[in-house]
């Protein structure tokens, strides 16, 4: 099965509300399937982009399961989860074009090499944005719509550290998120982790 085709069967089974019909649509019709998750750092491949959205699934499962998460009792509906996984990253839609820049080789000798570039036609934030994408189709609750505003976390130098304290401590599945997203984006798709 393919990563394309597992989204789809998650999506399917695990999301029935109203609009999320008319999103799926929207997804196929875009470049979902075959964007980048970066122009140069996690998942920066044609397919990325699902692929991540698939890892940020699978390791927010792992970490609602875990023992902290059970202790702690944070505990969401299997809908709320594939939402705020599957979709947290649907700001990226339509802002990466295929382009290329020169690198010397080992030998000195400049090659081409494909890349990505970043154009962003809609410049709303990053998970405002996917907010803001998300709900033109379908209602979020309250903690979902924070889980994907805040799944960046601390790592954005332009967020207000109050704001993420803030959403973190009244959201847990923001927080749930962003340490779902992290361990995709740092460690499971970072070369230089995923050797190992």
């Amino acid at each position: 099965m393919s990563n394309k085709e597992r989204f789809i069967e998650i999506y399917k089974s695990k999301i029935n509300r109203e609009g999320s019909d008319k999103l799926l649509d929207y997804l196929l019709s875009s470049d979902f399937f075959t964007a980048p998750a970066s122009a140069r750092f996690h998942s920066s491949y044609e397919g990325g982009l699902v692929d991540h959205s698939l890892n940020v699934y699978d390791q927010l499962i792992n970490y609602l399961n875990g023992p902290s998460a059970k202790k702690l009792g944070f505990e969401y509906s299997e809908q709320s989860v594939a939402i705020v996984s599957l979709l947290h990253d649907l700001c990226k839609v339509g802002v990466y074009k295929k382009g290329f820049r020169n690198v010397k080789d080992e030998k000195g000798m400049w090659q081409r090499v494909d890349t990505f570039e970043y154009d962003d036609q809609l410049p709303y934030g990053h998970g405002e944005k996917s907010v803001y994408i998300i709900s033109g189709f379908m209602r979020l609750t309250r903690e979902e719509a924070f889980a994907i505003r805040y799944h960046m976390g601390y790592s954005s130098e332009r967020e207000d550290p109050r704001n993420v304290s803030a959403a973190f401590e009244m959201f847990p599945l923001a927080f749930a998120l962003s340490v779902a997203d992290s361990e995709a984006t740092y460690y499971i798709e970072s070369d230089k982790h995923k050797a190992k």
